[in-house]
């Protein structure tokens, strides 16, 4: 059972923006190999912080309106966002230990 939201540019405001959790949002492609090397932990991460922590994923291709907007350029990108902003950022396949530490630092 999987604990990560799929977001696009319809529900990407209310899921995000207006959320009262911190939001970890995963910038992916279906293409993309980095993305799905870190898709692994981006799963276990919805789990071990659930109640804690939301987590989605939003597909580039599908969703060009919110991607241009947080201006992503490189894939993957993890954004954290806090009160509706972002407060941090991860660009490209990173281990996930190193998610976790930027996560622990705003929840």
């Amino acid at each position: 059972m999987s604990n990560v939201i799929e977001l696009n540019d319809n529900n990407f405001d209310e899921e995000v923006i207006k959320s009262s959790e911190t939001v970890l949002v995963d910038f992916w492609a279906e293409w993309c190999g980095p993305c799905k090397m870190i898709a692994p932990s981006v799963e276990n991460i919805s789990t071990e912080y659930a109640g804690k922590l939301k987590v989605g994923k939003l597909d580039v291709d599908s969703n060009p309106n919110v991607s241009s907007t947080y201006g992503i350029r490189s894939i993957p990108t993890l954004l954290i966002f806090k009160n509706g902003a972002p407060v941090d950022q991860i660009v490209g396949a990173v281990g996930q230990n190193v998610i976790e530490s930027k996560i622990d630092n705003h929840i």
